[in-house]
């Protein structure tokens, strides 16, 4: 087990990357603008499968719905790359060193962009209707990584509480300066595993708009793979960029979490020590 001093310094480093994530460029605010174009453009059939995205999206905040991933095949990842602990199952996961738990949401994260990167190409070719699919399809690669991400710290992405956290991540990814500290602030009280408050549900229950603004964080970004052939490029480089965003949010504020739970672990270990 890690001792305090290495488990306060994976958090000043943690603590200083969310230091970095308070600005937001210019553009990136402008960048929300050619969505509202391009609803307008867009044709109704392609707006009704948007729409039911986002309700399938409600199931999963709900009960986990089609993008609840099997977790077996994750824990035996784990199992084998930290062939030295006893793993039975999610919750042993975060007996392991931390230092592990970063080889491998480094690694997980190395393999989604990837994906991301080859399926944003391959949708460029079509312009803006095969952005119609590379939209749906690079979130539920964002919420299958968030819950590997949610497994590799040893949390149970079945658990209700997991599924808003994931939301959380996703919003952290794409929201303004303001956005963010809100988010910190709400998701703060989970360090300690604390039942999540009814006014955090209530906030979800706009879910929508976690939905809108992830759409249109990169909006910019995907404006040229409207364009048939040469949004091959343009789609490559907008899901390399937003999957790297969401998987480094996931794994910054997971580590965060499973910290705080080891440093509770060495100061009760070190009370009972005291005690004797």
């Amino acid at each position: 087990m890690e001792d305090r001093a290495q488990l306060q310094q994976y958090l000043q480093d943690i603590e200083r990357w969310e230091r970095e994530q308070q600005g937001l460029w210019f553009w990136e605010k402008l960048g929300r603008l050619p969505f509202v174009l391009l609803d307008k453009l867009t044709p109704s059939f392609i707006q009704k499968k948007i729409a039911l995205l986002m309700d399938e999206l409600a199931s999963y905040i709900q009960s986990g719905g089609k993008y609840l991933i099997n977790e077996e095949a994750m824990v035996a990842k784990i199992r084998h790359y930290s062939s030295h602990w006893t793993i039975q199952d999610v919750r042993d996961i975060g007996q392991i060193p931390l230092q592990d738990m970063i080889a491998l949401s480094e690694q997980l994260q190395k393999e989604r962009v990837k994906l991301a990167t080859l399926q944003g190409a391959s949708t460029g070719i079509g312009g803006i209707f095969t952005l119609a699919i590379d939209i749906p399809f690079i979130l539920g690669v964002a919420l299958k990584t968030l819950q590997e991400i949610a497994i590799i710290h040893g949390y149970h992405p079945h658990d209700k509480m997991e599924r808003i956290f994931i939301i959380k991540c996703l919003q952290f990814a794409s929201a303004d300066i303001v956005g963010k500290e809100a988010i910190l602030k709400d998701i703060s009280s989970m360090h300690s595993m604390q039942h999540v408050s009814e006014d955090m549900i209530a906030q979800l229950q706009g879910w929508q708009e976690v939905f809108h603004t992830y759409r249109d964080h990169f909006g910019w970004k995907k404006l040229f793979q409207m364009i048939p052939i040469v949004g091959i490029i343009f789609g490559a480089y907008a899901n390399k960029g937003m999957m790297q965003d969401i998987a480094e949010v996931g794994n910054m504020l997971y580590r965060k979490r499973r910290i705080y739970e080891k440093l509770k672990e060495v100061t009760n270990k070190a009370d009972g020590e005291g005690a004797v």
